[in-house]
């Protein structure tokens, strides 16, 4: 993958809400978009693993899809909110 798709973009719009010290550091050091891309391959990567399990395990298709969602996407895509800066 060397390019943003859904995931990548919907880490990017999350990042720059909740982590914009972050995202700043990040674009300064010119590493953002591969940042991005690796946050996405992982998502992927790992919900692609998971699903796997779940369908084994008897979910369906988009039961699998809906829980590894659940269990990966903090992980990578929607990280927690920066702790604000003292002033």
């Amino acid at each position: 993958m060397s390019e943003l798709l859904a995931y990548g973009r919907m880490a990017e719009a999350h990042w720059r809400e909740h982590r914009p010290r972050m995202v700043r550091e990040l674009e300064a050091a010119g590493r953002l978009e591969a940042a991005l891309l690796e946050a996405q391959e992982r998502t992927v990567d790992e919900m692609r693993t998971l699903m796997l399990q779940l369908r084994r395990d008897g979910l369906s298709p988009q039961q699998a899809h809906d829980q590894a969602w659940e269990l990966v996407r903090e992980k990578y895509i929607l990280l927690p909110p920066e702790v604000p800066e003292p002033e």
